[in-house]
């Protein structure tokens, strides 16, 4: 049985203001939250599951608090159309301090709007084994429940950490940086190579002004169709497959 409580506090996590206040954020699955379980990197708070699923995984829930609930209230907890058994409350990473790139290749995202995209683009991340994901501070929030949802996972193994994207740029030395735009020279003719920031932009809007000042090659996918543009995601994928 779980408390009114409990249940109001765990649906105000679909709030990012409230997110970020409580330092949490809800995983959702039996997918993911067999990941966590079995992850070194994540501080699980809670696992709340109906019972079929607490009994499969007993194994792997050792002293963590475990509540065990009904179907209709896992309904009322779940922020997907289809509640998916189990539910657990995670700690949020640890990514105040961003360093300086190295030798990586380091996706850089300007305004990346729609959680979805931005689930997809961080599983897209993990892999091609990239080492981490820069965002601008208008991205949407990584440990919203759909971003987590549709990484499938890969949010506990690619960093994701926001700045003012701009400047962040501007203080990357000798590091070469690389726009994803319509004109530019072909991604298939370009050497992207270990040490390297490839930058992502909006949506509708594709990369602002201020951060395509800090870029030094601009690349482009070559189309053979009529389709206007590409979903972002989906450039994502293709560009870090031309990878050297």
């Amino acid at each position: 049985m779980i408390s009114k409580t409990k249940i109001k506090y765990i649906q105000s996590l679909g709030q990012k203001k409230f997110r970020d206040k409580e330092k949490m954020f809800i995983v959702e699955g039996p997918k993911i939250i067999h990941e966590l379980l079995l992850s070194e990197q994540v501080n699980i708070v809670e696992v709340i599951a109906l019972k079929e699923w607490i009994t499969e995984n007993q194994q792997y829930l050792g002293s963590l608090p475990v509540t065990e609930v009904q179907p209709y209230e896992l309904e009322k907890l779940s922020q997907l159309s289809v509640p998916n058994k189990v539910i657990a409350l995670v700690e949020q990473f640890d990514r105040s301090v961003i360093q300086p790139a190295g030798n990586e290749v380091i996706l850089a995202l300007d305004c990346i709007q729609d959680p979805g995209n931005l689930g997809t683009i961080i599983r897209i991340a993990d892999w091609f084994a990239i080492s981490r994901i820069v965002c601008s501070h208008d991205c949407a929030d990584v440990y919203n429940p759909k971003v987590v949802q549709s990484s499938m996972g890969s949010i506990l193994r690619i960093p994701v950490f926001y700045c003012d994207l701009q400047s962040w740029l501007q203080q990357q030395g000798n590091t070469r940086i690389f726009a994803a735009v319509m004109e530019g020279q072909p991604v298939n003719n370009t050497d992207i190579n270990d040490k390297a920031i490839i930058v992502l932009g909006n949506e509708s809007k594709g990369i602002s002004k201020e951060v395509l000042e800090s870029v030094n090659v601009r690349i482009t996918i070559p189309g053979k169709g009529k389709a206007e543009s590409l979903n972002v995601a989906v450039a994502a994928g293709i560009i870090l497959s031309h990878l050297t």
